[in-house]
């Protein structure tokens, strides 16, 4: 109960800063970011495109992967207009396609630019059941599985750049609370809901999914401190928002919900603030493997704090990743 009302109020936490602050508010004072490349999934709206917004109008170059390359023209256009100097490269990918995935890392390495900065923010809340062209449930696969690849094979990219610069490295990954939401068997649950949709619950899956980002965040973590790479990972739950996540069920009782729980939900300028916070704040060099909310750092579920889980999908992420 106290911690809703600290919410609601908008009390601030041992960063500074609290629910109801904004991502323009919490990144004034973050170092000049105009020798940063970040990388922005899911950037071409929502919380994505406040992100990119915040990031360009502090000197960042921002690099967008979108599916919908028209979508990503416009977000750029929208930056562009109210930042004239603002670098800004446009690139295919569907994270759901794997293929797709390590295409994108090669033209991306083609074009010869740093990379400080990767934001897996995408994600997708499929509520009807779908198969990835790699035989993957379709949420599984796009919020997670692809991001999983993604940062994989960027990461040599990006301990390059740390070495180069003497800057550190940050993976942001955007999670939810809903991942408290999961619990049972994550791969078998994953394998049933791959086969076949009899078993498959969406917002079961959904939250999987999420699950899968905070494990992956520990995990990682770990491997990169084994690794004495200058890079950290983090987690964050961005909110409670009204995005396009939820636009296919757009309607009378979509928008009955959304009005009540309305003093719950963010705008998503405060919505994108914990994602620019763990990307930008000067604080928190060296900090990483931990899961922020209202941008203070605070506890997950029982589940994604299990570094045995952890190992456990990481392993299984391997193999589904990798090329026969």
């Amino acid at each position: 109960m106290l911690e809703t009302v600290k919410y609601l109020i908008g009390s601030r936490g041992a960063s500074g800063f609290g629910s109801k602050s904004t991502a323009e508010e919490v990144t004034e004072t973050c170092p000049d970011l105009r020798f940063i490349t970040a990388i922005i999934t899911g950037a071409t709206s929502g919380i994505g495109a406040e992100t990119a917004r915040v990031l360009a109008k502090r000197g960042a170059r921002l690099v967008i992967p979108a599916r919908n390359l028209k979508a990503a023209a416009e977000a750029k256009a929208r930056i562009v207009s109210e930042f004239p100097n603002s670098e800004i490269v446009i690139m295919a990918l569907d994270l759901s396609s794997l293929s797709s995935v390590r295409k994108f890392v090669l033209d991306f390495e083609s074009l010869d630019l740093p990379l400080n900065l990767l934001i897996n923010n995408a994600g997708r809340f499929a509520h009807h059941h779908a198969i990835s062209e790699d035989g993957i449930e379709m949420t599984f696969a796009t919020n997670y599985l692809g991001h999983f690849l993604l940062t994989k094979l960027l990461l040599n990219k990006m301990m390059e750049t740390t070495k180069q610069s003497g800057v550190q490295g940050r993976i942001v990954n955007v999670s939810s609370s809903i991942n408290g939401w999961f619990s049972g068997d994550m791969i078998r649950y994953l394998g049933q809901i791959s086969r076949s949709k009899s078993q498959y619950d969406a917002t079961r899956a959904y939250a999987l999914s999420k699950l899968a980002n905070v494990l992956h965040t520990k995990e990682l973590a770990q491997r990169l401190k084994e690794m004495g790479a200058n890079v950290t990972v983090n987690c964050v739950h961005p909110g409670i928002v009204r995005t396009r996540l939820t636009r296919e069920r757009e309607g009378f009782i979509t928008g009955l919900v959304f009005f009540l729980a309305s003093k719950l939900l963010k705008t998503i300028p405060q919505a994108a603030s914990t994602t620019c916070y763990v990307a930008t704040y000067p604080r928190l060099e060296n900090v990483s493997g931990k899961y922020f909310a209202d941008c203070n750092e605070t506890w997950t579920s029982k589940l994604g704090s299990d570094s045995i889980e952890a190992s456990k999908l990481w392993a299984a992420s391997e193999i589904m990743v990798s090329e026969i």
